[in-house]
């Protein structure tokens, strides 16, 4: 009976620590998420604002990671002589308007390079 009570209490202890572990983990992932969910967040403003005043030398993409873009974008500002900047202007507004989620999912999940 005592080797009984003693495999009982190994196992309830064996089983508290496995439940431990597991929030642990668990905790952990929705800090990482959380920590990820925020970077995005000043990612979409920082992009909006950008694209809004600096939308003439494409800052914006540059700064969302499409480099081909980016230069797409200031050649085509150079060439229209500054018309085609329109481009980010459109883009920033359309950037702050966007929820944070999907903003995330559009531009930097779906990799969406133009509007």
């Amino acid at each position: 009976m005592n080797e009984e009570n003693n495999n009982l209490g190994d196992d309830i202890k064996k089983g508290v620590e496995e439940a431990v572990e597991n929030v642990k983990e668990t905790a952990n992932d929705f800090a990482e998420g959380a920590k990820e969910i925020l970077q995005e967040e000043n990612k979409k403003v920082v992009a909006g604002i950008l694209g809004i005043l600096l939308g003439f030398f494409g800052v914006h993409k540059f700064y969302l990671g499409y480099t081909k873009e980016g230069i797409i974008q200031l050649i085509v500002s150079c060439v229209t002589c500054g018309f085609g900047s329109i481009i980010g202007l459109i883009e920033g507004i359309i950037y702050l308007t966007k929820s944070d989620d999907e903003f995330y999912q559009t531009y930097q999940v779906g990799k969406k390079p133009w509007f």
